[in-house]
C-alpha cells in the first residue's frame, strides 16, 4: 500500500461538519492520535447547525477530542436537515473561516454521503479550501451509504476505545439513537483496520479526491 506523507512538523487542521458529532464520528480517531503524537499544532471546528445543548456538545467535544490543543471553535446555528436552502448562507460562514486560516489539512464529509447537509458541506469544502489537502470523512447509518474510501490512517485499539468514550461522553442527547454505540465504532473501525492493514487492526477511511504527489 502506498504512503501519504503528512509535513513532519504540527499541523493546522480545520474541521469541517454539517451536524455536532460528525467530526468526532468521522475523524475523532484521527485527531485524538496527531494530538497524541504531539502532531495535532492548531485546530479549528465549523460546524454548520447546533444550537442549545447540541451546540453545548459539540464545543465539548471538540476540547476533549483535541487536547491539550485548545481548538477555535464555530457553531453556526443553521436549521438542521436544510442546509440545501441555506447553500449561501453556509458557503459564507466557510468563506469567514478561510479568510482566517491556511491549514496543511482539511477534514470534511463525503461527496457522495446520503444526508443531504453532508453533501453540502463536501460541496462547499472543495470550492473554499481549493488548494488545501482535503480528507473526506466517512458517517454511518441506516443509508447504508458507506463506500470505498481510499485513504487509511491506522489506529491504535486504545485510540479507537478512546474515541467511542469520548463519544459516549460528550454527545448523550445521542444516546437513544440504534447506531450510536460504541459496537457501530469499533465495528467500522475493525473493518477498514483490515482493508489497510493496520499494525493494531483499526483506522479511520477517507476519501481523497484530488490529491499531488
Amino acid at each position: 500500500m502506498l504512503r501519504l506523507t503528512l509535513p513532519d512538523r504540527p499541523l493546522r487542521v480545520v474541521c469541517l461538519g454539517a451536524h455536532p458529532d460528525d467530526i468526532e464520528i468521522g475523524a475523532g480517531g484521527t485527531i485524538l492520535s496527531l494530538a497524541a503524537d504531539g502532531r495535532l499544532g492548531e485546530a479549528w471546528w465549523l460546524v454548520l447547525t447546533g444550537e442549545g445543548e447540541r451546540a453545548d456538545e459539540g464545543r465539548r467535544a471538540a476540547a476533549r477530542f483535541a487536547d491539550p490543543v485548545r481548538p477555535e471553535v464555530r457553531i453556526e446555528g443553521l436549521r438542521d436537515g436544510y442546509l440545501p436552502a441555506a447553500w449561501g448562507e453556509a458557503k459564507d460562514r466557510l468563506e469567514a473561516l478561510r479568510r482566517d486560516v491556511d491549514p496543511d489539512l482539511v477534514l470534511t464529509h463525503r461527496a457522495d454521503d446520503a444526508h443531504q447537509d453532508h453533501r453540502v458541506v463536501s460541496e462547499l469544502t472543495t470550492t473554499v479550501f481549493r488548494d488545501h489537502l482535503v480528507l473526506e470523512y466517512e458517517i454511518p447509518k441506516w443509508d447504508g451509504d458507506l463506500g470505498r474510501p481510499n485513504v487509511y490512517l491506522p489506529l491504535s485499539a486504545a485510540a479507537t476505545a478512546r474515541k467511542a468514550e469520548l463519544l459516549r461522553e460528550c454527545f448523550p442527547s445521542q444516546a437513544g439513537r440504534d447506531w450510536f454505540g460504541d459496537d457501530t465504532f469499533h465495528a467500522l473501525a475493525r473493518l477498514r483496520g483490515v482493508e489497510c492493514r493496520a499494525p493494531e487492526g483499526y483506522a479511520e477511511a477517507f476519501t481523497g479526491r484530488k490529491l499531488s504527489l
